[in-house]
C-alpha cells in the first residue's frame, strides 16, 4: 500500500519553514526539520565558475522540465548508498504526488536521448525548495542548477531554499542565514505568485546566465 502525506498538510508546513527526511532509504518513517540556520542560494546575485558555464554553452546537452519527474526521483533516490539517503518510499511516493498536483518539479539533463542528471524541488509562491539532484556524468547536476536559476530570475523569484549547509554550492554564492531571517524572505515568498514554465529556451537560459556574475 502506497502511503504519502496529503498534499495540502505538507505545503502548510513548508510555509512555515518545515521540510521532511527519512533517516534512510529502509525507513518506513520520516520526520520535519527546522534547522535554526538555512542554507539559500542567491538567485539575483547568483555566481557561475567559468568552466561550468564554458561547458553549459557546448550545446552538448539537452534540458527539460518535468518531462521525467519520477525518473529524476529514483536517480536520487538510488545514486547513494542507502544509509546516505534521505529519501525513503513515503518521501518518493509524496513527492510523486506533488508533482502530479503542481507543486512538485524537475529539471532534467539529456545527453543522446539518455538522463544523465536532474534536480528536483517543490514550487510554492515565488519559492523553489531545492531537495535533491543528481549526476551520472561529472557535473550535469549543476548545469540543471544553471538552467533552474535562469528560470527563476526571469520569473522574479525571490527565494532558492537549499535547506542544510553543502560546501559544494559555496561556489554559487550560497551562504546560511537564521530562521528569523528565513522567515522572512519564506513570508515574501509564498505571499507573491510566481509561474514555473513547463517550457524553457535554452537560448533565453543562456543569454540569461550571462548577465550574471562569473568567477574563475
Amino acid at each position: 500500500m502506497i502511503q504519502i502525506i496529503k498534499t495540502n498538510q505538507i505545503i502548510e508546513l513548508y510555509k512555515k519553514g518545515y521540510f521532511p527526511m527519512a533517516n534512510n532509504a529502509e525507513s518506513e518513517e520520516i520526520n520535519f526539520y527546522k534547522p535554526e540556520k538555512r542554507f539559500i542560494i542567491p538567485i539575483k546575485s547568483f555566481h557561475i565558475p567559468k568552466k561550468l558555464f564554458s561547458e553549459f554553452k557546448k550545446k552538448q546537452y539537452q534540458f527539460t522540465i518535468n518531462t521525467d519527474f519520477i525518473s529524476v526521483i529514483k536517480h536520487c533516490t538510488y545514486n547513494r548508498k542507502k544509509n546516505e539517503t534521505w529519501i525513503n518510499e513515503i518521501i518518493k511516493d509524496t513527492y510523486v504526488e506533488l508533482f502530479r498536483n503542481g507543486f512538485g518539479k524537475s529539471i532534467e539533463c539529456f545527453y543522446k536521448k539518455k538522463l544523465v542528471g536532474g534536480l528536483y524541488g517543490l514550487h510554492i509562491g515565488a519559492c523553489f525548495f531545492g531537495e535533491s539532484m543528481f549526476s551520472a556524468i561529472k557535473n550535469t547536476s549543476k548545469l540543471c542548477l544553471l538552467f533552474l536559476i535562469s528560470i527563476l530570475k526571469f520569473y522574479n523569484f525571490l527565494l532558492l531554499d537549499s535547506q542544510f549547509y553543502n560546501s559544494h554550492l559555496l561556489q554559487f554564492g550560497g551562504y546560511e542565514i537564521n530562521d528569523r531571517e528565513y522567515q522572512e524572505k519564506l513570508i515574501l515568498g509564498i505571499n507573491k505568485k510566481c509561474f514555473f514554465p513547463d517550457f524553457f529556451d535554452y537560448q533565453k537560459s543562456l543569454s540569461i546566465l550571462q548577465s550574471l556574475s562569473h568567477k574563475s
